[in-house]
């Protein structure tokens, strides 16, 4: 972490967290604070699936390459067999 970041979350006390809760509460109201946190929930989890998607389409793609020279290799080697038979 930085000096800065450090110095930041050094500085918030208890008396500084319940006053931010507290204006919270005011402006949104205490029925939308669960809507607020389930459309941030929502939102987290859909972008950790998405990196997650990422991540899996990046590992995937060797393995594909991998599987379509395997695939070009096979047609390849039995074009020749064939024109070889015809002769």
């Amino acid at each position: 972490m930085s000096t800065s970041t450090m110095l930041f979350l050094g500085s918030i006390g208890m008396q500084e967290i319940l006053l931010i809760a507290l204006i919270v509460l005011l402006l949104f109201g205490g029925k939308k604070i669960p809507e607020l946190m389930r459309g941030i929930g929502k939102g987290v989890r859909s972008f950790k699936e998405g990196i997650n998607g990422i991540e899996k389409d990046i590992n995937a793609e060797p393995v594909q390459n991998a599987q379509a020279q395997t695939a070009d290799n096979a047609a390849q080697t039995g074009t020749a067999t064939n024109n070889e038979k015809k002769d």
